[in-house]
C-alpha cells in the first residue's frame, strides 16, 4: 500500500466537528430520584455544567455528587456549575426560547452540559424546542429519556393504564378549549392539569354519555412520599377533591381501571409510608438505616447526635500497631465499624495494610463489623451468631490454653465510652488484655431549632436509637421527643437507657442489627395500619394524633 493510499482524506468544510462540548437533555421523573436511568446518573456524574428546571433538582445532584453541596447555589469549588434553568435572574420564570438560550450559551463554552427536566424530555416537556436551539447552534446533543408522570403516578398510585380488557388510553392536557367529544369512547383517560377545572370537567364527561358512577382517581405529587390519591366517581370528584384540599401538582385518572387500586396499591400502604422518622447517628453511619427506612416509605431525617474524633492521645494506639506488626497479640477483637476504621486509618497512615494481620486471630462483634472486616481483605475468625454485642462475643471467646496459644495478649481497639465488661470477660479467661483507645464519641452540636422543635411537638412520628449514647445525646442537645412519638430502640441496653430518660420504648430489635431495628418498626407500622383499619378508622400517622401522655403496657 502506497502512502498515497493512507494519507488521510481532508474532512469537508461541512461535516459536524468532533468537540469535547456536549448538550444531554435528560429526563428526571416525575419526583422518586430512584427512577433515574444508569445513563442519566452517568452523565450527571460527569457533567461540567448542570441545568436545573425544578426546586429539587439540586438536592439530586447533590445525592449523586459528593462535590456538590445542598447550600451551593452555583456549585463548589471543583464541582460542576448548577444553573437555574426555571426562572430568570429577575425571579420570573424563562420561557421555552430563554431556557433554550441559556443550554445554547454554555455548550459554546465547549463544556459538558446536562439539561435536567422533569419527567420526559420529550413528553409534555420544553425539550423540543430546546434541542432544535442546540441543533441549529451546531452542537452535538443526546436525549436520555425519563420516566413520564402521565404513566408514572398512576402505577404508584397502584392503576395500571391497561389491562387485557382495557387497552387504549387518551392523554388530555386539560385546557380551555378541549373538545370532550373527541374522548367519549376512550376506555381510559389520564388527565393532565386537571385539578383547578375537575368540576366542568366532570360535568362535560357525564354530557359525552359517560356513567356519573365512572370511576375517578386524583394522586398529587405522585412517586414521591408525599403522595396521596383521592378515589371517587365523576358526580362526586369535585367536591371529593376539594374536600381533601387536592393542589397540583396531580393526575387523574378516569375509568374502571381505577377499580384495582383497591388491591394494587402498593406505595401508599407500604408499613411506614409517609413517617417521618428521626435518625440521630453519626453521619458516616445513617446512609444504610436512611435507605433501609425509605424502602418502607418512611421519610427519614437525618440528625447527627455523636462525632467520631481521634484519641487525644495517639500514643497509645500507635504503641498498640506497632506490637501487632511485631507479633505482640494471639487476638485483635473489634467492637464495631468506628474501631474496624480507625485501625484501618492508623494503616495507611504508616504504609501498612492487610498483610500485617499475618497469623493473627481476628474476632468482630456482629455482622456488620465482620462486613468492614471483609472490606479491607480480612476475614474475622470469630464472630456471635446469637447476641451480636459483647456479653455475645465472650460466650464464645475461647479460654486461653498455654499449650495451644503461644501469645496471652489480645488487642481491643474501641471508644473512649466503651464498658469493661468485655475487659473484664477476657481476663477471667486467662487473657491479657492491651484496652486501647482507637476513636473518641464525642456530642454533637445541637440540630437547628426547626427540628428541635419538631421533636418537641411530636412532628416526627418516630424516633430509631441505635445505642444508649444516642439516646443520651439526642435528649442533651435536643430535649426529649413527644409522648406521641414511637420509639424504636436496637437493644436492651438501648431501650433501659430510653427508659431512664423518661421515654416509652415501643419497638425493640430482637437482634442488634440495623436493618433488624428498621424491620421491626415496619412490623410496628403494619400491625398499626391493620388495626386502624379493623376498627373502621382513617389511616394516620403518629403524628397526627397527640395524645396526653404515652400509652401504658397491659
Amino acid at each position: 500500500m502506497t502512502r498515497a493510499t493512507t494519507a488521510k482524506t481532508a474532512a469537508p468544510a461541512d461535516a459536524p466537528q468532533i468537540t469535547h462540548a456536549s448538550v444531554a437533555f435528560v429526563g428526571t421523573g416525575p419526583g422518586d430520584p430512584e427512577l433515574l436511568t444508569v445513563r442519566a446518573v452517568q452523565l450527571i456524574t460527569e457533567a461540567d455544567v448542570i441545568i436545573t428546571e425544578a426546586p429539587e433538582h439540586h438536592a439530586l445532584v447533590a445525592a449523586l455528587r459528593v462535590d456538590v453541596v445542598l447550600e451551593a447555589e452555583e456549585g463548589t469549588e471543583g464541582g460542576p456549575e448548577i444553573h437555574d434553568g426555571g426562572f430568570g435572574e429577575d425571579g420570573q420564570p424563562l420561557t421555552h426560547a430563554a431556557r433554550a438560550k441559556v443550554v445554547v450559551k454554555h455548550a459554546k463554552r465547549g463544556l459538558r452540559v446536562v439539561r435536567l427536566l422533569g419527567g420526559d424530555p420529550f413528553l409534555y416537556a420544553s425539550g423540543p424546542e430546546e434541542a432544535q436551539a442546540v441543533s441549529k447552534a451546531g452542537l452535538p446533543f443526546e436525549v436520555i429519556p425519563g420516566v413520564s408522570s402521565v404513566s408514572a403516578v398512576p402505577a404508584y398510585a397502584g392503576i395500571p393504564l391497561t389491562t387485557k380488557d382495557q387497552r387504549e388510553v387518551a392523554v388530555v392536557t386539560c385546557g380551555d378549549k378541549v373538545d370532550w367529544k373527541r374522548y367519549a369512547d376512550a376506555p381510559t383517560l389520564v388527565l393532565l392539569s386537571a385539578v383547578g377545572q375537575i368540576a366542568d370537567i366532570a360535568e362535560q364527561l357525564i354530557a359525552t354519555g359517560r356513567s356519573p358512577q365512572t370511576p375517578v382517581a386524583m394522586t398529587r405529587v405522585g412517586t414521591t412520599t408525599e403522595q396521596h390519591t383521592v378515589t371517587s366517581t365523576l358526580e362526586n370528584i369535585a367536591a371529593d377533591a376539594r374536600a381533601a384540599r387536592v393542589a397540583p401538582p396531580a393526575i387523574t385518572v378516569v375509568g374502571k381501571v381505577v377499580g384495582l387500586r383497591e388491591k394494587l396499591s402498593w406505595f401508599e400502604t407500604k408499613p411506614l409510608f409517609g413517617w417521618r422518622v428521626l435518625v440521630p447517628r453519626t453521619k458516616e453511619q445513617s446512609a444504610s438505616l436512611s435507605n433501609r427506612l425509605r424502602g418502607f416509605g418512611a421519610v427519614p431525617e437525618e440528625v447527627p447526635t455523636i462525632s467520631v474524633e481521634p484519641p487525644r492521645n495517639p500514643q497509645q494506639m500507635d504503641k498498640a500497631v506497632r506490637g501487632l506488626v511485631e507479633g505482640r497479640y494471639e487476638w485483635i477483637a473489634f467492637t464495631s465499624v468506628n474501631a474496624v476504621k480507625a485501625v484501618r486509618e492508623k494503616f495507611e497512615e504508616y504504609g501498612l495494610d492487610a498483610r500485617a494481620f499475618s497469623g493473627l486471630k481476628i474476632a468482630a462483634v456482629g455482622d456488620k463489623t465482620a462486613q468492614a472486616i471483609a472490606a479491607w481483605g480480612l476475614r474475622a475468625d470469630l464472630v456471635p451468631t446469637d447476641q451480636q454485642s459483647a456479653a455475645g462475643l465472650l460466650e464464645v471467646w475461647p479460654e486461653y490454653d498455654e499449650q495451644l496459644d503461644p501469645i496471652n495478649r489480645v488487642f481491643l481497639p474501641r471508644a473512649d465510652i466503651a464498658t469493661e465488661n468485655l475487659v473484664a470477660g477476657l481476663i477471667d479467661l486467662g487473657w491479657e488484655c492491651d484496652d486501647v483507645t482507637a476513636y473518641r464519641t464525642v456530642r454533637a452540636a445541637p440540630p437547628p431549632a426547626p427540628t428541635r422543635d419538631a421533636i418537641k411537638s411530636g412532628k416526627f412520628d418516630a424516633v430509631v436509637f441505635t445505642s444508649s449514647s444516642t439516646v443520651r445525646n439526642l435528649v442533651g442537645i435536643a430535649g426529649k421527643p413527644h409522648a406521641s412519638t414511637v420509639i424504636a430502640t436496637i437493644g436492651p441496653a438501648t431501650a433501659k437507657t430510653a427508659e431512664e430518660h423518661g421515654l416509652r420504648v415501643d419497638v425493640m430489635a430482637d437482634k442488634p442489627d440495623v436493618e433488624v431495628l428498621v424491620e421491626s418498626l415496619a412490623a410496628f407500622g403494619a400491625s398499626r395500619r391493620a388495626a386502624l383499619i379493623e376498627a373502621g378508622e382513617p389511616v394516620t400517622k403518629p403524628s397526627d394524633r397527640k395524645p396526653s401522655g404515652r400509652r401504658r403496657k397491659a
